[in-house]
């Protein structure tokens, strides 16, 4: 019975990892990252869960220890849904629910792609951010890049926008091209956008509007795939997304933990719209359940840990612009 497990032990801790340079976007730059990671364990084994708190949204690493250490005392015996249902979302609700499927996972032995019920993992081609800079320089990176990374994601502001795109088509002819607009696009034609952008083979464009105002793509005749992000929270949210988007872009820290981010993947393909799996600055701890859903993806963007300066051990494998477990 539940009722006669032994409460589970919760502890929850921050960690600050340094970047790699800096991690520019149309918000800022960034030279660290600040992470939670939470464990929980029931007095034998132990499970693990990072998450990376959402900075638009408020959260900070110190505030999502402060609702871990609230919910847990006040729910000994807890489970996925009784997180989902007790606690909002959000990155503190990703490091609990991580690491519950974590500890599932030692206790039974079984990988988590068996007790998530997903696809037997593979190798994955996953994305490498080439971060808001000058054109000049966005074609360096993209140069520098593009020898070992097959697919770029770019990061765009609403201005200059096209030279950007055309320098880092310049700097990796080959590669294959996503572009994330972070709701900087409001003001524009973002048909006509598109319909430039499409000249230097973009295959998808994330968040071109502001969360909230997904009603300015009503009637947007774009011959490249919409993605939501930042209005792409929790299953919930897809029916209202379903007609200005082509795809959604899930990430665990928005949904809140790898069980709302399945429920988000159900309820995307039930709808017609394709899936991009992606994910914050992070440590390879946040990545590993992340991957596990991105086995059902049509885009992945899980370059978190290469961004930072080093990754946490056991570290997950990058090579050859492809993402894989370790070994």
């Amino acid at each position: 019975m539940e009722s006669d497990r032994p409460p589970l032990i919760v502890t929850a801790a921050a960690e600050r990892w340094p970047v790699n340079g800096s991690f520019v976007i149309s918000r800022g730059a960034k030279t660290h990252v600040d992470v939670v990671v939470c464990t929980v364990s029931d007095g034998t084994h132990q499970g693990m869960g990072e998450a990376t708190p959402i900075y638009y949204e408020g959260e900070t690493a110190e505030n999502c220890i402060t609702a871990i250490e609230a919910f847990a005392p006040a729910h000994d015996r807890f489970n996925q849904q009784i997180l989902l249902d007790d606690m909002q979302r959000g990155a503190a609700r990703n490091a609990l629910d991580c690491a519950l499927w974590d500890l599932a996972c030692k206790q039974t032995g079984q990988p988590l792609w068996q007790q998530a019920s997903l696809p037997e993992p593979r190798a994955l081609t996953s994305a490498f951010t080439i971060s808001l800079s000058d054109p000049a320089q966005m074609e360096a990176d993209a140069r520098a890049a593009a020898d070992t990374h097959s697919l770029l994601k770019l990061k765009l502001s609403g201005s200059d926008d096209h030279e950007r795109v055309a320098a880092v088509h310049r700097g990796a002819p080959e590669a294959r091209l996503i572009v994330d607009a972070n709701e900087s696009w409001n003001d524009l034609d973002i048909a006509a956008e598109a319909r430039i952008l499409a000249q230097w083979g973009v295959e998808l464009i994330e968040q071109p509007v502001s969360a909230g105002r997904d009603d300015l793509l009503a009637d947007v005749d774009s011959p490249i795939p919409l993605c939501a992000d930042e209005s792409c929270h929790t299953s919930a949210d897809i029916a209202a997304l379903a007609p200005y988007y082509q795809a959604v872009n899930i990430k665990l820290d928005k949904a809140g933990g790898l069980t709302e981010s399945i429920k988000i993947a159900d309820a995307a393909e039930q709808a017609g719209l394709k899936i991009m799996v992606g994910c914050m600055l992070s440590t390879s701890l946040a990545i590993r359940p992340a991957f596990a859903l991105a086995q059902r993806a049509q885009w992945v963007d899980l370059d978190g840990p290469l961004l930072l300066a080093q990754d946490r051990k056991p570290a997950m494998q990058f090579a050859g612009g492809e993402v894989m477990l370790e070994a």
